[in-house]
């Protein structure tokens, strides 16, 4: 049986989403010793939509396994929620897949969220939840740059030096930024992303946002397919997963996840 669940977690709780070869902390490793209770057997070798990185949150990340268990759906979201005692993830549905289905491989889209609150004062409660920026920043200015990133294009700039991708060529569908009050929210949807592509797209617009460079910086540094010319990397505990795209045949029982932040 093949099994896909939706999950939610914290990131901060871990070092990302892939286990380790040096027992830290990570999603994958908590949530396959929860489905191991359950099923009385080891699962292992879960595969995700994507791989988040250390502090990086999701509002619904998507992952199967395989088992020779036989649950019902409703035991396995209840079990997987029983075992995960420090809240740090959530699993919010369950759903048998035929074997075709692949988490990662049958992803059509994946949508981000980056969170950011301006305010001179530093966040409390959302210190981890949030990217914090101190300086006044222009949404007009953020929006007129965001439309630069749409459509396909070579994003090496807008990697890390470190990303293992073959091609760095990505289609972005949308990239939107708004405001509420004292927080600004980016979203952005493609076809899949490089290693820290959201953040480093983020790190631009808040600088362009804050009149450090102009709109049109984030074009020229695109253009650059050089990642020394790209501005800062932005931290991760503003970044969230927030939604996976599949096939219409999947039926996957997903939510409107983006809402919750």
């Amino acid at each position: 049986m093949r099994i896909a669940l939706g999950i939610e977690y914290d990131g901060a709780a871990f070092c990302g989403w892939q286990i380790q070869q040096d027992d830290v902390p990570t999603v994958q490793g908590t949530l396959e010793q929860a489905l191991s209770q359950i099923a009385n057997e080891t699962i292992s070798q879960c595969q995700v939509a994507g791989r988040t990185d250390t502090g990086v949150h999701a509002t619904e990340q998507v992952i199967h396994f395989d088992t020779e268990a036989s649950r019902s759906m409703r035991s396995w979201v209840l079990g997987s929620n029983r075992y995960l005692v420090d809240h740090t993830i959530s699993v919010l549905w369950a759903h048998e897949v035929n074997e075709d289905f692949h988490a990662r491989f049958s992803a059509q889209r994946r949508r981000y969220r980056y969170v950011i609150l301006s305010r001179p004062i530093r966040p409390s409660f959302l210190h981890n939840q949030v990217s914090w920026d101190p300086r006044p920043l222009s949404l007009v200015r953020m929006q007129q740059a965001a439309k630069y990133f749409v459509g396909e294009h070579d994003f090496n700039s807008y990697r890390t030096v470190k990303c293992q991708a073959k091609s760095p060529v990505k289609t972005v569908y949308f990239l939107n930024v708004s405001q509420r009050g004292e927080y600004y929210y980016i979203d952005i949807e493609a076809n899949s992303f490089l290693h820290h592509m959201v953040r480093n797209i983020a790190g631009v617009l808040m600088a362009i946002g804050c009149g450090e460079q102009e709109p049109d910086w984030a074009m020229e540094v695109l253009e650059a397919k050089d990642r020394t010319r790209g501005g800062v990397t932005a931290p991760s505990g503003g970044l969230y997963l927030t939604h996976v795209t599949y096939n219409h045949k999947f039926n996957l029982p997903q939510i409107n996840s983006s809402t919750i932040i």
